[in-house]
């Protein structure tokens, strides 16, 4: 098991705690002994004390046992608290383990599993917690101590305890099987509830478009069969353990049975006495618990061993790089793709295929194309957040795949077409990737972004709360902060989606006019279909399925594009 234990990614994290487990054995040895003060005291007070008349051995015992019940309480609470501490150790090390992993990943990893997934890993940090904090793991701790209990039952009441030898196989089989046999119903019931999860979360995140569009007929049936599969998994998965939890209670009642039975029996052939058949009992409810408590206690185990394997198969995940072997100095965002072919899955078609694209530092280039063309996947590729599938993508002639995650967030400014904030104000959303930012950075970015006008008129300006994901702000408002979140760094390379997609036209004109003065001392890449914007840019690439239509100066390119666009259908009068 310790073998076992060392190939585990857990193994570093426990290892340093190894010291505190051999304390919390000794203590739990030490409550074990204490533990027998109960029946040896009914012992001593049914063959000593009732028989012989021994008031005083009787006071004698009953200072004794207390004495001994007032250390076994000492020194449970100490246990208890030395259970928090492991666990409260254990949690931030695997929390942050794991929440540092998670942000790491490529997008394209995030990306390919739900958001429920996600969430569901930081629950299995809570079962990993629980399991060193909880029943659990004092259950599997106190187990080897059920051998001294024996001990102690062949000393005392030799003609009864063969019933407890042949009693405790039975328990561990039991406990095998009914590991094997909800292990199935375990996983069942997650992906149930996982499923429905998802739909929740899908219909938070759309929730708007559920109430505009009046949805509720349309998802109800969804959701309720997703929760009817949740509850159905749920009940299959309750009843098989309450099966084995069941037939627990009624062997362990039959063990009580057979102990009486026989020591009865033994009394009879004054080969036992009361006191010593009565103090086996006790002890057998010790040895007995335990082992009974394997069956109830088993979907804890499954979900700790379950946590583990899920924990250990993200943290195997490949990662972005985290730091380049040079601190390379600013670039001058010259973007060169050479043959840069993007699929998202190996057996899919290609979204990028073979291009070859040469963007000069400086000026302000747009992207354009029909919908699916690859617009938005080239901006991720352009910047690191996606990874070729084949060929590469440089910046400055230094090839972006040798580059830590936080070198090109510095480089690159990106503001998506769904334009997501976080919650908090104004000046919050804007430095949050420049924490450090200052006062007049903040300003002057938001005036590029013609923000800086809008925010003055709040009543709390800068201070003011954007809501949940920025749901207290329009759709423009929230644009403009995120043009102005990815100013504030002043990073070479400005990407923009759509920036003026949720812009009136006199915003439109303002953000075009920044956008120019940008260019001239930064390289701006925009996706757009605005004229406003067109006509603003220094050259023009023309996409479509995945690959270079037409490339050049946008005086060149768009009356090109224009010639070659097919006339607009006439209407037909009636």
């Amino acid at each position: 098991m310790r073998a076992a234990l060392k190939q585990s990614w857990l193994y570093p994290t426990l290892e340093p705690l190894v010291p505190a487990f051999r304390q919390l054995l000794v203590l739990s040895l030490a409550i074990s002994v204490l533990a027998l003060a109960p029946p040896v005291f009914v012992l001593q007070v049914y063959d000593r004390v009732v028989f012989y008349h021994g008031l005083s051995t009787l006071v004698g015992l009953v200072i004794g046992v207390f004495i001994a019940l007032g250390f076994d309480f000492v020194l449970r609470q100490g246990r208890s608290r030395m259970l928090r501490s492991i666990a409260l150790r254990i949690d931030v090390e695997v929390a942050r383990r794991v929440f540092r992993k998670v942000l790491s990943l490529p997008l394209r990893t995030l990306e390919s599993r739900p958001t429920e997934y996600w969430q569901s890993l930081f629950r299995d940090v809570d079962a990993i917690r629980n399991a060193f904090s909880g029943a659990s793991l004092i259950l599997l701790i106190d187990l080897p101590f059920a051998l001294l209990y024996l001990a102690v039952i062949f000393a005392i009441a030799t003609p009864v305890a063969w019933i407890l030898l042949l009693a405790l196989p039975v328990f561990v089989f039991m406990g095998w099987r009914s590991s094997q046999t909800l292990a199935t119903a375990n996983a069942e019931e997650r992906r149930a509830t996982q499923s429905r999860d998802t739909l929740v979360a899908e219909l938070m995140a759309g929730r708007a478009t559920v109430k505009a569009l009046d949805l509720d007929a349309a998802v109800r049936p969804l959701w309720e069969e997703r929760h009817a599969n949740t509850i159905e998994e749920s009940i299959a998965r309750g009843s098989q353990g309450d099966r084995f939890w069941n037939t627990g209670m009624s062997l362990a009642s039959t063990v009580t049975v057979l102990l009486t039975t026989v020591g009865a029996l033994a009394i009879l052939d004054q080969r036992l006495t009361i006191g010593a058949l009565i103090a086996t009992n006790m002890l057998g409810s010790r040895i007995v618990a335990p082992f009974n408590q394997l069956v109830a206690q088993y979907r804890s185990f499954a979900q700790t061993r379950h946590a583990v394997t899920r924990l250990g198969n993200l943290l195997e995940e490949a990662e972005e790089p985290q730091q380049s072997a040079v601190e390379p100095g600013r670039p001058k965002g010259a973007i060169v793709l050479e043959q840069v072919t993007f699929r998202y899955a190996q057996d899919a078609s290609a979204v990028i295929d073979a291009i070859d694209l040469r963007l000069d530092p400086g000026g302000l280039h747009a992207l354009i194309g029909p919908n699916g063309s690859g617009k938005t996947t080239l901006l991720k590729l352009l910047q690191g957040l996606y990874t070729p599938t084949s060929g590469r993508v440089l910046i400055d002639r230094a090839d972006l795949a040798q580059f830590s995650r936080k070198q090109l967030a510095r480089w690159f400014g990106y503001v998506p077409q769904d334009c997501f904030l976080f919650a908090g104000s104004l000046r919050d959303n804007i430095s949050k990737g420049c924490p450090h930012a200052s006062d007049e950075a903040i300003v002057s970015a938001a005036t590029r972004a013609g923000l800086h006008s809008y925010a003055m008129e709040l009543p709390k300006g800068y201070g003011t709360e954007v809501g949940e994901a920025g749901a207290r702000l329009s759709g423009g408002f929230r644009q403009r902060v995120a043009i102005a979140r990815a100013l504030v760094g002043n990073p070479p390379v400005l990407l923009f989606d759509e920036p003026s997609s949720n812009l009136d036209r006199q915003a439109e004109e303002e953000l075009a006019a920044s956008l120019i003065e940008l260019a001239r001392d930064h390289t701006v890449v925009l996706v757009t279909h605005s004229p406003v914007m067109l006509n603003a840019c220094h050259s023009v690439v023309a996409l479509d399925r995945g690959r270079v239509a037409s490339a050049g100066r946008s005086g060149e390119v768009l009356p090109r594009l224009l010639r070659s666009a097919p006339p607009p259908a006439r209407r037909q009068s009636a």
